[in-house]
């Protein structure tokens, strides 16, 4: 994709719709060059760039990918929501989420355009992540633990990286999960569900993949005629380990590389049970002792989970100054680990204004923060903190929050 800016955008703070207006050239270059040069930290994989966060000893890493956000579905994928489909998946109320969720744009340029002088820095790509993540929720169990065996395999196995690390490896994660997004909209529910066989079904998968890596050929899920293995470069060997998986390959794969390696992240005497898994009867055993020992920890993690948020949120906080966007994104995304979570992002969030206020007064900035953590509470309120915004009654308004 090439942009051609018409507009910037400002979203209003009351209901999340936007307004717009006439860009001038010289704001709009300055953002341009921040999206799309701009990168702080380890550059990964494609757009994406890693920074790291320090947490007492602990180094924390996290991706982020700088986008803009394009607030019509794409006339590529304009066939996608009308597109007939036989198996029922997704569903209309999936359908309608997907396509208003809109989609995005991410710097980068074309596999065979990166080399070039202009096409290589002004390049964007459609990125479909919103509508990829409701389409995830919205599998059975048994679709998201395949897809999660597929990656673990093709990463352990090194699949997604090349040989000799001078050419860009042909396949990627991403292959994997256009896999299953096919596979999910294309197999009948009772394929997946029916004499559950998790070995059979990602055999299969892993055929099919070898398939499109013998055809060159994987399309994309969204856009119609477009092809994700767009280079004439194959890896014959790669191609024939997919087709060579069996259920029997597998199995001992998964034995070895996945229940084996699980064990040893428990005691001993659960470890060393996978010395003999000569029978279904001892695999299970092993298994069980597994479950057995990661239920019995999941108490010891959720406290680890609440010691990190318990660190990570103030520093967060403290060392960004809080915006409307930052307090709705943290809310939103706390309350899906755990409710309690925005409880204490909410409490942190107030202690933090009321430094703030303490210090350089109030101003317009903290009246819109606040109408968003206080929420329904905000209109009961708003009497009073207009008139401590204009009397300036800083010791009134800290005792309040």
């Amino acid at each position: 994709m090439y942009l051609q800016v018409r507009y910037l955008l400002t979203q209003r703070i009351d209901d999340g719709k936007y307004e717009y207006f006439e860009y001038q050239h010289e704001l709009f270059d300055s953002y341009y060059t921040k999206i799309r040069f701009e990168n702080d930290g380890t550059i990964g994989h494609g757009p994406a760039s890693t920074r790291y966060y320090n947490a007492e000893s602990s180094r924390l890493p996290t991706d982020y990918v700088r986008c803009i956000r394009c607030l019509s579905w794409p006339l590529q994928a304009a066939d996608w929501p009308t597109r007939y489909r036989y198996c029922g998946w997704p569903d209309l109320a999936t359908l309608d989420r997907v396509v208003n969720n809109r989609c995005d744009l991410v710097g980068v340029a074309h596999r065979q355009c990166r080399q070039h002088e202009w096409m290589g820095k002004c390049q964007f790509r459609l990125s479909f992540s919103r509508a990829e993540i409701v389409l995830i929720n919205s599998w059975m169990p048994v679709q998201q633990i395949v897809y999660h065996i597929l990656r673990v395999y093709v990463k352990t196995e090194r699949l997604t990286e090349s040989v000799d690390n001078s050419e860009p490896a042909i396949m990627s994660n991403y292959h994997i999960k256009t896999l299953m997004l096919w596979a999910c909209e294309l197999k009948l529910r009772s394929w997946w569900t029916e004499n559950l066989n998790l070995v059979r079904i990602c055999a299969e998968l892993l055929n099919t993949l070898s398939v499109w890596l013998s055809d060159i050929r994987c399309p994309h899920y969204f856009i119609n005629n477009c092809n994700l293995l767009d280079t004439p470069l194959s890896d014959a060997e790669v191609t024939s380990k997919l087709m060579s998986i069996d259920e029997t390959y597998l199995s001992t794969w998964l034995i070895n590389n996945y229940i084996g390696r699980c064990a040893q992240l428990c005691p001993s005497y659960i470890s060393r049970l996978c010395d003999d898994v000569s029978n279904g009867m001892k695999l299970q055993q092993v298994v069980s002792q597994i479950v057995r020992w990661r239920l019995d920890t999941s108490l010891l993690e959720m406290w680890l989970e609440n010691d990190f948020v318990d660190i990570f949120i103030p520093l967060e906080v403290n060392d960004d100054s809080l915006t409307v966007r930052a307090c709705v994104c943290w809310i939103n995304e706390l309350t899906k680990m755990d409710k309690r979570f925005s409880v204490y992002i909410l409490a942190v969030a107030l202690l933090h204004v009321s430094r703030r206020v303490s210090r350089n007064g109030f101003s317009d900035q903290w009246m819109d923060v606040l109408s968003t953590l206080l929420g329904p509470n905000f209109n009961q309120h708003y009497s009073f903190l207009s008139r401590c915004k204009s009397e300036v009654n800083k010791s009134e308004l800290v005792d309040l929050l």
